[in-house]
């Protein structure tokens, strides 16, 4: 007899969430997507980080500790980020310039995420996460999106990406990505 086997079987299950997010539909068919699962030697340099940036972010950033001991209680981790590639193409000024030509000849500014990037490149991110999270959901994994991972992920190398998010899983009795203090 094996008892609570559903543990065993979730790094499998995290790349089928991947799956999701990597077929996903995409701006102009362009895949700038990244994605990683996180194996368990990463976990304590993505927390250490975590609560790394929280002292030198200061006040207002406490949540980053939190989000560490929730990543650290985290039976699996999925990474999905963006490296774009350049523009759509479409001049449509939702990055906050008036060209893309004008968007792309701009220094990238380096700090949790790196930037400006094209915002349909954001969007893609943003579908992929959603179809990652709803799979997590149809398999019934606890799960939540947290920025906090990501910045993690980016500022320690971990992952060469200009967006990332991180969503922890979770198989126990009780989600433990709510009711946190």
């Amino acid at each position: 007899m094996i008892l609570n086997p559903e543990s065993q079987v979730l790094n499998t299950l995290a790349e089928s969430i991947l799956l999701a997010a990597r077929t996903a539909p995409k701006a102009k068919g362009v895949d700038d997507i990244v994605t990683a699962l996180v194996e368990k030697s990463d976990i304590e340099l993505l927390a250490s980080t975590m609560e790394k940036l929280a002292e030198e972010k200061g006040e207002g950033f406490a949540f980053l500790k939190r989000d560490a001991a929730n990543l650290r209680n985290a039976g699996a981790t999925v990474l999905i980020g963006v490296k774009t590639r350049g523009a759509a193409g479409l001049d449509c000024g939702a990055c906050g310039f008036e060209t893309c030509a004008e968007m792309l000849n701009r220094q990238k500014v380096e700090v949790d995420f790196s930037g400006p990037n094209c915002m349909l490149k954001h969007v893609d991110l943003g579908i992929a996460v959603g179809a990652a999270v709803a799979k997590a959901k149809d398999f019934c994994i606890d799960n939540r999106v947290m920025y906090s991972i990501g910045a993690a992920a980016r500022v320690s190398g971990l992952l060469d990406a200009d967006v990332v998010f991180g969503i922890p899983l979770s198989v126990t009795g009780k989600n433990i990505f709510f009711d946190r203090k």
